[in-house]
């Protein structure tokens, strides 16, 4: 307790029977609604004067630190929690949620962490959410029962500061789905120009903002990560016992008499150019077993991080409570520490590295008939780039290990290749944009990705491991963490139908659609203008993947069981794999010696426990990654057109409603909206089934696909929104979204501190 009988006020004249302190603060404690002045006034029978008297008790137990006050006025015990109370999620420790008060302001005092209690809604939160809960005290600490999820209303605002022409400040939110600007009240230090954090204060309509941190230029090298990164409460900082367990675990012995000794194979790893780690490597080699005429062996060697990081370790709860890394164009939020994740546990050339092998046979239909998993040591014999892989095997680049190991792995991934067209997995060939930076940070360019057969080369040896692994552990009967992607529901099928029809393309419900269905339709299209746009409707009418321990089997790649086993330093999927591997082969290795490391490597009990509500969790992380990075380019891409504001550039329509059509500049991405407003005078009629809009009188017709110019009008890198408008509209009046810091209320051509570089080249730094 804060207070002491020392600092007690001196005591008033109470009436007669009025409560003491110590009544009041039981009857707060036990009470199961909020406690408010009201409220004790009920409980105790007060009436007149002596609610004036309850009231100026209050406040001195209040003073006294006795008591604190909580949202609606209610009282609580002081450090305690009300009974019923706002609380936010913050943590994650194993599987429980943890959850603090929203508001919290006893002095000197820690603010108590709550554990979330969620019976019978198991996934409904996650962290950052807001939750209305019952609390109780129970053993040592406290426990909460959610009574509802709350409206993220009152979370902390990210934004630029901005002042207007009549001196006032406001917070510009960088989310483009906010419009609405907030006035600031309490600035603090910040600067006009400045990304900040500000908490709400007042209530509607009279919103305003108090500025709580100073996150620095928004145009600066890496700021439009840091706010993907602040916007999605991605944890970025690694607790204190998390590296120093980091440190421990990377310098254990790799016990190579207890592991198979791989190093004499020239293994390889394949990976991108700017590749900070590298968690697989693949060999293979003509099968010379008599029993598999024209087969081959390979072994798919995948960074044995389960050594390292271990079941209930302090490493494993922040990779649990992470669910995998985070890729910005300028940089990694790894899962790992980087003395795990870039050193380690990363394959490095020449160096000897603890591996989990998958040996693989495969036939010469390409069918994988066998595979057995050991804990190795292996000696990568060179990392090599996608492209420079492809150059030595196309012969314009000469490279030694050209005989010894690409040949191997061309000709065996032939094989693979074949049993992949027999399969017939879902073929949508969309692509996907990458951002080049110079050393600096600067934006060199924004280009799509080239896909060479080098990519799908790695990407068939790890789906061959990844199901290899899945149905290894399922004939040892062990859980197994499955990559689910479950069938289209009917209603999306219906939807594609519907579309589908104003193109004049049959769709039949009653057929049993398999991935083999949708590449028959897109191979009917064939290169029609629309074939773009139909394979982007076929895409949205896809369940998204998760992770779960229930096989529902992976509609997209055509198979019955599929696990991730091949990238356990980004994804916790895969880590949750190995350790099961682990136990069904027993793969145990010996207990470290004075680390203050947990012995065992194989699933914990926790784990096995666990497993469905651990899917759920990095399920939901996996979103969240992929949200904050697509923000994240969307971002660098409004930069880099701020350059190029009243230009005409081709564009392709990606989705229409009945206020006007959102389009992307080919090539680059990033979506910008084409208002009816800057159509013309003419009237627009929208056509829901088709996705289209239509002139009353000309006919003309926008609609999900279509290729067409646009003039780009605006372009805010703080948002990541762009503004089209037609090339016959009149010219746009200003340049990119972006007012200028020195001449309040104006705006100005070219960003701050983002550089174009025009066709020059430069590497990507992760």
């Amino acid at each position: 307790m804060a207070s002491t009988q020392k600092h007690r006020k001196p005591a008033r004249v109470r009436p007669a029977g009025f409560p003491t302190r110590d009544q009041i603060i039981a009857f707060i404690a036990e009470s199961d609604t909020p406690a408010g002045k009201r409220e004790i006034g009920k409980a105790f029978g007060l009436k007149g004067q002596e609610k004036i008297a309850l009231k100026a008790l209050l406040k001195d137990m209040a003073d006294e630190g006795l008591i604190d006050i909580g949202p609606a006025r209610a009282f609580h015990k002081m450090g305690g929690v009300p009974k019923v109370t706002v609380l936010r999620i913050v943590d994650v420790d194993d599987t429980t949620l943890i959850a603090t008060p929203e508001k919290w302001e006893a002095e000197g005092q820690p603010a108590p962490r709550l554990r979330v209690i969620e019976r019978g809604r198991k996934g409904a939160f996650t962290i950052g959410d807001r939750i209305l809960a019952r609390t109780e005290e129970a053993g040592r600490g406290w426990i909460a029962h959610p009574m509802k999820k709350l409206a993220k209303a009152s979370e902390e605002l990210l934004g630029v500061v901005e002042e207007m022409a009549d001196g006032k400040l406001w917070l510009r939110p960088v989310d483009k789905r906010i419009r609405k600007d907030t006035p600031i009240s309490d600035v603090g230090e910040a600067k006009p120009g400045d990304l900040v954090l500000a908490e709400p204060h007042g209530r509607p309509p009279r919103i305003s903002a108090r500025v709580t941190d100073i996150l620095g230029d928004p145009f600066a090298p890496r700021s439009f990560s840091l706010i993907a990164i602040h916007k999605h409460g991605i944890p970025h900082v690694f607790p204190d016992r998390a590296e120093e367990e980091a440190e421990k675990a990377s310098v254990l012995p790799l016990h190579e008499d207890k592991r198979e000794d791989l190093r004499h194979l020239p293994i390889v790893a394949i990976d991108p150019v700017d590749a900070r780690d590298h968690d697989d490597a693949v060999w293979a080699t003509p099968d010379d077993d008599p029993a598999n005429p024209g087969g081959y062996k390979a072994v798919v060697a995948i960074a044995d991080v389960s050594y390292y990081v271990r079941p209930g370790s302090a490493l494993d709860k922040e990779a649990r409570k992470r669910g995998n890394s985070v890729y910005f164009p300028d940089l990694v939020v790894p899962m790992l520490p980087h003395q795990l994740s870039s050193d380690m546990c990363s394959l490095r050339a020449g160096q000897d590295r603890a591996a989990m092998a998958c040996h693989l046979t495969v036939n010469a239909e390409g069918k994988v008939t066998a595979w057995r998993f050991t804990r190795a040591v292996i000696r990568v014999a060179a990392v090599l780039a996608y492209e420079d892989a492809q150059a030595a095997i196309d012969g314009q680049k000469d490279n030694d290990l050209l005989e010894p190991a690409l040949r191997p792995l061309w000709a065996c991934w032939a094989l693979l290749r074949k049993a992949r067209q027999a399969r017939d997995p879902l073929a949508l060939d969309l692509p996907e944009r990458r951002v080049v930076l110079d050393e600096r940070g600067h934006i060199v360019s924004v280009a799509v990705r080239e896909r060479l057969d080098a990519h799908m080369l790695i990407e068939d040896y790890m789906i061959a491991a990844n199901v290899a692994a899945a149905k290894a552990l399922e004939q040892k009967k062990s859980p197994v963490m499955y990559r689910v992607h479950e069938p289209p529901s009917r209603d999306k099928l219906v939807a594609l139908k519907d579309y589908l029809a104003t193109f004049d393309i049959a769709f039949a419900l009653g057929q049993v659609v398999k991935p083999s269905t949708f590449n028959q339709l897109i191979a009917k299209v064939g290169d029609a203008e629309e074939k773009p746009q139909i394979m982007e409707m076929i895409l949205r009418s896809q369940t998204q993947a998760y992770y779960s321990p229930q096989n529902m089997g992976h509609f997209g790649l055509a198979l019955g069981s599929y696990a991730h086993f091949t990238s356990p330093i980004r994804r916790y999927a895969d880590l949750l794999v190995h350790r099961a591997l682990v136990g069904a082969y027993g793969l145990e290795l010996p207990a470290p010696k004075g680390k203050d490391i947990p012995e065992r490597t194989a699933l914990s009990q926790d784990d096995y426990e666990n497993m469905g509500r651990v899917g759920e969790m990095i399920s939901g992380h996996e979103r969240r990654a992929m949200e904050a990075e697509r923000d994240t380019v969307d971002r660098y891409v409004a930069a880099y057109l701020a350059a190029h504001v009243g230009e005409v550039m081709p564009a392709r329509i990606t989705g229409v409603q009945n206020f006007g059509f959102f389009a992307t500049v080919e090539g680059l991405g990033g979506d910008g909206l084409v208002p009816v407003s800057t159509m013309g005078a003419e009237h627009f009629f929208y056509d829901e089934a088709g996705r289209a809009l239509q002139g009353v009188e000309s006919g003309d017709r926008y609609t999900v696909g279509q290729r067409l110019d646009l003039r780009l009008a605006e372009a805010d890198p703080v948002t990541g929104s762009l503004r089209f408008e037609l090339p016959d509209s009149p010219a746009p009046r200003g340049g990119p979204m972006k007012r200028d810091r020195t001449r309040p209320g104006t705006r100005r051509g070219r960003p701050a501190n983002i550089r174009h570089m025009g066709s020059k080249r430069g590497k990507q730094k992760r």
